[in-house]
């Protein structure tokens, strides 16, 4: 009787473990069958393309540099590299936006700091849509049913976006702000974003303002080919802009796992640039 008993249990034990070992009889559904587009996994993340946002084929567009000063990154082999200098003469600007740009212009131009301000080399939040100009380190992103998470290589910022069709009734201006969003089309991810903070926090790199009122919405969009992103965003503030501008950024995949980058490491004024610093706590938090 027990040798039957053990007998049948090591029957049950080799039954699961070929349950196990066997691959999936079918593969994951395509994003034209489910509607949600593949956007999430520990095994790839995605990989800004420029440095800036870019205009959109018409309409009123982000604030550029001056065509007089032209921006030369330093990956342009050869180019003697500059700084943003901006395009004042952008007429989405209301005046007192384009009279605090002027300020840090002025910085630049006049020697009283040789880099201009960027939230991804002072170690702050890049806000919304700024965050979309983080550096060349790649962003990932978890799909839940209940929510989409963009999580940054870089210091591991963590965006929250809550599939909902509401936002909440009263909304405490945060530097990422509350995010809800939707999927359309079987390849897009929409987010519609309100209540972002205006403390050192700015749309682009050029160190354009915005007010609390600011509304933004975004569209990732998955390449045909699922290796890419292409990114829209509309960005309205009746008390910055002149009209609702729109601007637009794309990443590549990058096949790496998520890795460990902390701005603050090593990242001090070492060449007497008069950076501006970068934030720190009042209090520890242990």
């Amino acid at each position: 009787m027990a040798q039957s008993a053990a007998k049948r249990m090591l029957i049950a034990v080799l039954l699961c473990g070929s349950v196990l070992l066997m691959p999936a009889a079918e593969p994951a559904p395509a994003a034209e069958q489910t509607g949600i587009p593949n956007l999430a996994s520990a095994e790839f993340g995605w990989s800004k393309v420029a440095d800036d946002f870019q205009a959109p084929p018409s309409g009123p567009g982000p604030v550029t540099f001056e065509k007089s000063r032209p921006y030369v990154p330093n990956n342009d082999r050869g180019v003697q590299v500059t700084v943003r200098i901006a395009d004042l003469t952008n007429p989405i600007l209301k005046p007192w936006a384009a009279e605090q740009i002027q300020k840090t212009n002025e910085e630049l131009l006049h020697g009283q700091r040789q880099v201009p301000f960027t939230a991804q080399s002072r170690c702050f939040p890049g806000g919304v849509p700024g965050q979309s100009l983080w550096p060349f380190e790649p962003f990932y992103m978890i799909q839940t049913p209940k929510a989409v998470y963009m999580i940054w290589q870089r210091d591991h910022w963590v965006r929250r976006v809550l599939l909902t069709d509401k936002h909440s009734a009263k909304v405490k201006p945060s530097w990422f702000g509350e995010s809800i969003g939707h999927y359309e089309n079987g390849d897009t991810l929409v987010v519609d974003t309100i209540g972002l903070q205006t403390r050192m926090s700015f749309i682009d790199n050029f160190r354009t303002p915005h007010t609390e009122k600011m509304h933004v919405v975004e569209r990732f969009t998955l390449n045909a080919d699922g290796k890419g992103i292409t990114g829209v965003a509309k960005v309205e503030d009746p008390d910055t802009f002149n009209a609702p501008l729109t601007m637009q950024q794309r990443w590549f995949k990058v096949n790496l796992p998520l890795a460990e980058t902390v701005c603050a490491e090593n990242n001090e004024d070492f060449f007497h640039q008069n950076l501006y610093p970068m934030p720190e706590a009042k209090r520890a938090d242990f």
